[in-house]
C-alpha cells in the first residue's frame, strides 16, 4: 500500500483535532460557568466565552458549605454502591445459570430480555411505583435501589451470559474432578475469568444509581433528606431564577466519581463489552 499523501495526512489530523475540540468544549464551557461570578451561564465578550476572566470559587463554596451537597453526595454514594453490589450479584448468578444450564423456557426468557431492552426504562416507572407502594418501599432509598437494579439487570445479564459462553466449561469440569464443588468452581474458576464483564456490570450498576434523575424525583417525593445529587441540584432552582453557576459546579463534582470508576475499570471495559456481545 502506498503512503497517504501529505495533504491527506494534514486533513486527517485536522479532522481529529476539530473532533477532540468539539468533544471537550462542553466540559470546558461547564467549567467556565462554574467559576464566573454571579450565576451567569454565558459571557458577553468573545474572549470570556472561551477563557476565564474573573475567576471566583463562590459556587463551589456555597454548594459545599451552605447547601446540603454533602448529604446528597452521601445518599448518591449509598444508592449507587448498593445498586452496584446488587446488580453484580444478581446478574452474575443469573447469567451463569443461562450460560451453563438447559431448562424449560430458557430461550424464551433470553428473547424476552432482548425485547424488554428495546424499551426505555421510564416506561416501567408506573408499574415499579405501584409495586414499591404495595410492599412498603416507596419513598425510600431501598426501593430506589431495587428499581435501579431491575432496570439494569436486563442488559447486564445478557452481556454476562455472552461472556460466560466464551469461557470453556472444561475448566470448571476439571476443577470438579479435582474435588471442587459446583459453587467453588464457579467462584474460583468462572468469576476470575469473567472480570472484564464484571467490570462492565459494575460500571452500569454504578451509573444507574449515580446519574439517574426521573425515578429518584418520582420515588422520593418531598423528602429532602433523601435526595440524591441530581434531584438535590434541581431543587436549587427557584420559580424565577436558575442558578447556572451552581449547576455547573455541581455537575463538575458529580462527574469526578464517575470518571474515577471509569478509569479504574477501563482495562477490562473493551473486552467485557465486545466479547459479551458476540455469543448468544
Amino acid at each position: 500500500m502506498s503512503k497517504p499523501s501529505k495533504l491527506a495526512t494534514i486533513i486527517l489530523y485536522a479532522t481529529i483535532i476539530i473532533a477532540v475540540l468539539i468533544a471537550i468544549y462542553p466540559v470546558w464551557f461547564m467549567a467556565l460557568a462554574s467559576v464566573r461570578p454571579g450565576q451567569r451561564l454565558l459571557a458577553l465578550d468573545l474572549v470570556s466565552m472561551f477563557f476565564p476572566q474573573d475567576i471566583t470559587w463562590e459556587n463551589f463554596q456555597r454548594l459545599l458549605f451552605e447547601e446540603d451537597f454533602i448529604i446528597w453526595l452521601k445518599n448518591s454514594f449509598y444508592v449507587a454502591s448498593l445498586t452496584t453490589v446488587l446488580c453484580v450479584s444478581l446478574a452474575t448468578t443469573g447469567a451463569f445459570a443461562f450460560s451453563r444450564f438447559q431448562f424449560k423456557g430458557r430461550e424464551a426468557l433470553l428473547i424476552l430480555f432482548l425485547a424488554i431492552n428495546a424499551f426505555p426504562g421510564v416506561l416501567a416507572l408506573v408499574p415499579i411505583t405501584q409495586i414499591l407502594r404495595s410492599i412498603g418501599l416507596f419513598g425510600s432509598h431501598l426501593g430506589l435501589i431495587f428499581a435501579y437494579s431491575a432496570g439494569t439487570l436486563v442488559f447486564t445479564t445478557w452481556n454476562l451470559k455472552g461472556y460466560f459462553d466464551t469461557i470453556p466449561v472444561d475448566l470448571e469440569e476439571a476443577a470438579m474432578i479435582d474435588g471442587a464443588g459446583p459453587i467453588q468452581a464457579f467462584v474460583q474458576i468462572a468469576l476470575p475469568l469473567a472480570r472484564p464483564a464484571l467490570a462492565v456490570t459494575a460500571l452500569f450498576g454504578f451509573l444507574a444509581g449515580w446519574n439517574e434523575y426521573i425515578m429518584a424525583q418520582v420515588m422520593l417525593p418531598g423528602k429532602e433528606e433523601l435526595h440524591t445529587l441530581p434531584v438535590g441540584l434541581v431543587s436549587l432552582a427557584g420559580d424565577r431564577t436558575v442558578p447556572w453557576g451552581l449547576f455547573a459546579a455541581g455537575a463538575l463534582m458529580i462527574s469526578i466519581p464517575t470518571l474515577i470508576v471509569f478509569l479504574s475499570a477501563q482495562t477490562y471495559l473493551e473486552s467485557g463489552l465486545t466479547m459479551g456481545g458476540v455469543k448468544g
